[in-house]
């Protein structure tokens, strides 16, 4: 079992399906965008004070584990 299992939830009525938080509506890719933006954990934390740095690290072993099943499945 991945160790963001409890973290990272999908249920279809929300945000479209699209991976969540926690059941909250920010979403995995809304969290990328901000750290690909520049924006540090830190920061991050202090704007989302509902958020953890475990939530942030659960979004970026979620999208690790994404990359690596798209290349294993294109390989």
């Amino acid at each position: 079992m991945k160790s963001y299992s409890n973290i990272i939830t999908v249920e279809p009525g929300k945000r479209g399906g699209k991976p969540c938080i926690r059941g909250m509506r920010i979403t995995v890719y809304d969290v990328l965008e901000y750290l690909a933006s520049g924006m540090t954990k830190e920061a991050i934390l202090s704007d989302f004070p509902y958020l953890t740095a475990e939530d942030i690290q659960a979004c970026l072993q979620y999208a690790a584990d994404r990359e690596h099943q798209q290349m294993v499945v294109h390989a």
